[in-house]
């Protein structure tokens, strides 16, 4: 369920970089799904444009970096580097290198145009790849070449790559296929986000990191960090030390340091209308927005990105008529209670656009006084379909998260809707579409906790992804292969979750043995869950059909 509070401050934090593609809504025509032999393509999300030819191409274990342009000097494009070798080839590869070479792919050269490194809402994303034979006959580009214009393209670039990077279990070689390959590809959508909600269950540090790794497998780029809600408050905010008194306890809280956190107001009972009315907060009392204005200050000092969400959804205003000091307020003024609900909405956006946020509210507060709602505001669409296109005629943007398609913890909702829903449906005008910023799936926590959190996000996220990211993309576990990607713009630990995980083709690992975890073989096609009253989805792909899936339950 989505948030009551109206105050439900949450973070929409940029989790790998989002992309320049907000002209290029619609691609002309999806890229076909099929290789130059007619077998599936296995990239995830399907590139924008590709061809392929029919060679097999050897990958060096002692592949090497060659970095240019203004931009390839960049630290990150180091590590990202790094770490997708460690992705692709095993611990033991070196040792078994062949002494007499014969590799076809020796060096992967990086070219980035730009030595930027900004993060922001319309980053470029974009990335070209060239991978052919070194001194083939057939490409005049030998070894492999990544082009793109930021190191965040860079970054997708090398995701993708890792993906085209095949072991054969037979030779013991990491092959490229259906080489040579030229790959064109920018993201659909500028936002393409996940909400995770930890004001609910609370999640340990490391399984948040978990979830930002995984995200950038999908090239999901945009992390909604549901922080606050009436349920715990376990965030160290320094204006105002004692909200952090209402975690759920003091080995559930987290440091500024940290910046992970759950949220609750127990720690100032001034913010409430009356110890019986504890939602919403106290709109008479400047006090109240204060506490919002202190809070808002301090998360800006930790979050350097664009976007805030502000909340204002199911929010139940009936408890202000029930308080006497509330009650009396309004009757000075001759507000009714909903009139009340604009007034603090309002009030809360212009405290956060002052401190340079773009603020986000539920579309409620659209379906309640759009006519008053500040211009810059984003409208992040729930109840239901049919909204962004009213949002985007009223000229805001919008981000859609319908539940019935797009709400993880309603696990009856299958991939297939997922898979399918439209971001831009009922929007024809070209500028209109612009204004759509793009999804996000909801990943709300009063079912999911530690042990089962990533089980629910996937693999139907990624069904999504694949929609926002690219039309035409396809899930399609490909032989040899263990994840759908890798690589996050944080550059988390080295020891990633999601590493290689035995010969068995798992694609998806946890890294904790003691947590639920679930794993998708390509060998057998079979899902496998300590978790067996959760819903599963096993994704299987006949070489026939190469854009369908096969659901499983157990």
């Amino acid at each position: 369920m989505p948030p009551k509070l109206l105050i439900n401050l949450i973070l929409a934090l940029l989790a790998a970089s989002v992309t320049a593609a907000a002209a290029a809504r619609r691609h002309p025509s999806p890229a076909s799904s099929a290789a130059a032999g007619g077998e599936p393509v296995y990239l995830w999300p399907l590139p924008k444009n590709f061809t392929s030819g029919s060679l097999t191409l050897l990958v060096d274990p002692d592949l090497e970096l060659d970095a240019q342009g203004p931009g390839g000097a960049a630290a990150a494009v180091a590590e990202a580097f790094e770490r997708y070798r460690s992705l692709i080839f095993a611990p033991w590869a070196h040792a078994a290198r062949n002494a007499s070479g014969g590799y076809d792919v020796g060096k992967l050269t990086v070219v980035v145009a730009s030595a930027d490194e900004k993060l922001e809402l319309g980053v470029d994303e974009s990335y070209t790849i060239y991978v052919a034979a070194a001194h083939g006959v057939n490409s005049i580009v030998g070894g492999a070449t990544i082009e793109a214009n930021t190191i965040y393209g860079a970054i997708r670039g090398l995701e993708t790559f890792s993906q085209l990077c095949v072991f054969n279990y037979d030779t013991k070689n990491v092959e490229v296929r259906h080489a040579p390959w030229y790959i064109e590809d920018e993201p659909r959508f500028a936002f393409r986000g996940l909400l995770l909600d930890t004001s609910r269950h609370f999640l340990p540090v490391d399984v948040i990191k978990q979830v930002i790794d995984s995200m950038s497998f999908s090239k999901l780029n945009v992390l909604h960090w549901h922080i606050i809600d009436e349920q715990s408050f376990p965030l160290e905010v320094p204006s105002y030390p004692n909200l952090w008194k209402g975690s759920y306890s003091k080995l559930e809280r987290y440091t500024v340091e940290d910046a992970r956190d759950i949220v609750r107001g127990k720690g100032y009972p001034k913010l409430w209308p009356s110890p019986k009315c504890r939602e919403p907060l106290d709109v008479t009392s400047n006090f109240t927005f204060e506490v919002i204005s202190g809070i808002l200050s301090d998360m800006r000092k930790i979050f350097p990105f664009g976007l805030f969400h502000l909340g204002g959804d199911e929010v139940y205003t009936g408890c202000w008529n029930a308080t006497p000091h509330v009650k009396q307020w309004l009757h000075e003024r001759n507000m009714t209670t909903k009139d009340a609900y604009k007034y603090f909405v309002l009030k809360a956006q212009e405290i956060a656009i002052n401190l340079k946020w773009i603020p986000v509210n539920w579309e409620e507060t659209f379906n309640s006084f759009k006519e008053n709602l500040n211009p810059l505001t984003v409208v992040h669409n729930w109840l239901g379909p049919g909204v962004c296109p009213k949002v985007v005629e009223k000229g805001f943007r919008c981000i859609m998260s319908n539940q019935g398609v797009w709400y993880l913890d309603h696990l009856d909702v299958p991939w297939e809707d997922f898979y399918t829903s439209e971001p831009l449906a009922g929007i024809s005008n070209t500028a209109q579409q612009k204004l759509v910023l793009g999804g996000e799936v909801c990943m709300w926590g009063e079912t999911a906790d530690t042990s089962d959190v990533q089980q629910t996000i996937w693999p139907r996220a990624a069904a999504a992804a694949a929609y926002v990211e690219s039309v035409g993309g396809h899930i399609c576990p490909r032989p040899g292969n263990n994840r759908l990607g890798s690589v996050t713009l944080f550059q988390m630990p080295a020891e990633s979750p999601w590493n290689r995980c035995s010969s068995s083709h798992k694609l998806l690992c946890s890294a904790s043995p003691n947590q639920s975890w679930f794993m998708l073989h390509s060998v057998n096609r079979e899902l496998q869950s300590k978790d067996r009253h959760r819903r599963g989805i096993c994704l299987h792909t006949p070489s026939t059909v190469p854009t369908k899936m096969v659901s499983c339950q157990f």
